[in-house]
């Protein structure tokens, strides 16, 4: 296993090197295309070998809304929205870990399953791009961390600014075990995403460089933080620039921009990003446009119209990694990737000025 992973691991920067990498798109979205139900979520209905059967059938608690435990209870599902966005050109897809924390977990009493959840979640994205890659097209895992319900440098009390809901210690507890079950179930990239409260995503590359260390094992590490509003800064009032200089330690493969805006506000934050973090790669993926309740996706750009920003980005040179958050589907990632074909990748370092 790990000298599969050295050997991925390493093709991925070198593909870097050559053109734009394409990222998935919304896992929400589409699973909100299925509209399932309490029961589904449960797995009522599933029969296939690898569901669970009526393990869920009487758990005490509503789960539907937990898209995580659906790689548990629906894995056809997850596995059908990996591969339809393979199949649209997506080169580097995320796990549906993005609330497979204990903490984030919490909320639906299912804090013991966070461990499995994030080793399936990442064995049904490894069958898929085992599936479609060729010695062409290799196509690559990005384990997911996201954020969690608690931050650890914001009060969640107006009245008490001092008050916190988490500690650093219980943050890096919950990384910790979710990036070594990414690890384990073949992740080739960790994806720190959606950013909006640096101390968190501390937490997060604390735990996994001790993952790194336990295993001997070292991954490729993308950071994408989240600017919030026209402020410029990340909910925990940081500077896009800030925030960079507050995570580049950990020596990222790429950094970026993600959800919370679409790309047309994203622009200026993407630029500074771009100039700050020199000599390392761009990523960005944003959300399509504003919310929308009367679009199929809850959002208001067409895969056209996002398409023709992430262009826009790729043709002034801002960015390596391109793809989709909230609103995307696999229309507007075969959309972006068209679109980006032609262009080449931001270089790692800009021309000195005359």
């Amino acid at each position: 296993m790990q000298a599969l992973h050295y050997t991925r691991a390493q093709q991925l920067p070198a593909i870097l090197e050559k053109r734009i990498v394409i990222l998935d798109g919304a896992m929400g979205t589409m699973i909100q295309r299925f509209k399932l139900g309490e029961a589904q979520y449960r797995g009522a209905g599933y029969t296939g070998p690898d569901g669970a059967g009526d393990r869920f059938q009487d758990f005490p608690r509503d789960v539907k809304g937990n898209n995580e435990l659906l790689s548990l209870t629906r894995p056809d599902v997850i596995r059908d929205i990996h591969e339809r966005y393979l199949a649209a050109g997506a080169d580097l897809i995320e796990t549906n870990t993005f609330g497979a924390t204990t903490i984030a977990q919490d909320d639906y009493g299912m804090a013991h399953l966070a461990r499995e959840m994030n080793l399936r979640s990442a064995q049904l994205a490894r069958a898929a791009c085992d599936k479609f890659s060729t010695p062409e097209h290799p196509r690559f895992v990005a384990g997911a961390l996201g954020p969690t319900p608690k931050t650890a440098s914001i009060s969640p009390d107006v009245n008490d600014p001092g008050a916190r809901n988490i500690t650093f210690e219980q943050l890096r507890a919950a990384y910790f075990e979710q990036a070594e079950a990414l690890i384990e179930g073949g992740a080739d990239v960790l994806l720190v995403e959606t950013i909006f409260d640096t101390l968190n995503a501390k937490a997060a590359l604390f735990a996994i460089q001790e993952v790194f260390d336990k295993t001997g094992e070292r991954l490729p590490v993308i950071i994408s933080g989240t600017v919030t509003d026209a402020s410029g800064r990340i909910l925990s009032g940081q500077t896009v620039t800030a925030f960079w200089h507050s995570v580049r330690h950990a020596q990222p493969l790429a950094v970026g921009l993600n959800c919370a805006l679409g790309a047309a506000l994203m622009r200026p934050y993407l630029q500074e990003l771009a100039k700050a973090a020199q000599g390392t790669y761009i990523s960005c993926y944003p959300n399509a446009g504003l919310p929308n309740p009367m679009s199929d996706t809850g959002f208001d750009e067409t895969p056209e119209v996002t398409s023709r920003l992430v262009h826009e980005f790729a043709a002034e040179g801002l960015v390596n990694i391109v793809g989709g958050c909230c609103g995307t589907t696999p229309e507007h990632i075969g959309a972006i990737a068209r679109a980006v074909a032609p262009v080449r990748a931001r270089p790692l370092f800009y021309p000195a000025a005359a």
